[in-house]
């Protein structure tokens, strides 16, 4: 079961492609929302962006306990062993499909994304009354918002925190893999713009989708193997 958390782990750092487009908008709107003496010093900005993603995270975990229930739910109604292979081959899929998306090979996840647009804009409102930001506990609540902008690489984890057997192994699952996304989105605070043009370099995101989708299909062969 560990294997689950180092694939989590890893699918947060290869996505870091896509984390450095999808949010970079996010992070400088974060980062602009600070009072101007915070902006002017990294060292007094630092502890602001770590509890940004801290709130993201806590939000990753929140979703995953809930998923990671709900995949323990679906167990108990049917063989837990199927029902364990299944969620597995979905999340094996998924993950292909992200990689897919991640290479620029095939765009379908974006579609996905859609599905939780409708809830983002009902709370995208609450952070904006939050600027400017003065306060710690105000940061930590303003990446609690952020966590849940429409992503499918938040989305195809989900699905893997169904098979981890139970809520709190959901919620780990789903930390393992925001503390992945953390060094690509804590560094783009620092190099915004090498960041930025790294992320759109073609090479750069075939590698990561190539390596997304190699986990996907090691997923596949796990459930596979437990079969035979």
């Amino acid at each position: 079961m560990d294997s689950i958390y180092i694939t989590a782990l890893i699918v947060g750092l290869l996505g870091g492609v896509h984390c450095l487009g999808m949010c970079g908008g996010v992070v400088g709107g974060l980062t602009f929302s600070l009072e101007s003496r915070v902006q002017t010093s990294w060292l007094k900005m630092m502890p602001y962006q770590l509890l940004y993603n801290i709130g993201r995270i806590s939000s990753y975990m929140i979703i995953g306990a809930i998923f990671g229930a709900l995949g323990a739910g679906l167990g108990s109604l049917a063989t837990f062993l199927p029902a364990q292979q299944l969620l597995q081959v979905v999340a094996g899929l998924f993950m292909i499909a992200l990689g897919l998306y991640l290479g620029g090979w095939w765009f379908g996840v974006a579609k996905i994304e859609k599905v939780g647009q409708s809830l983002w804009l009902r709370l995208a409102p609450y952070a904006k009354k939050m600027t400017p930001v003065k306060h710690y506990h105000q940061a930590w609540l303003y990446g609690l918002i952020w966590g849940w902008l429409p992503c499918g690489l938040v989305y195809s984890m989900l699905i893997m925190a169904m098979t981890a057997g139970g809520a709190l192994s959901g919620a780990a699952v789903m930390l393992a893999f925001g503390l992945g996304t953390l060094p690509n989105l804590l560094l783009m605070g620092v190099f915004a713009f090498y960041f930025t043009r790294l992320s759109r370099m073609v090479w750069v995101k075939r590698i990561a989708g190539f390596s997304v989708m190699s986990m996907g299909v090691w997923q596949l062969y796990l459930a596979y193997s437990v079969s035979v």
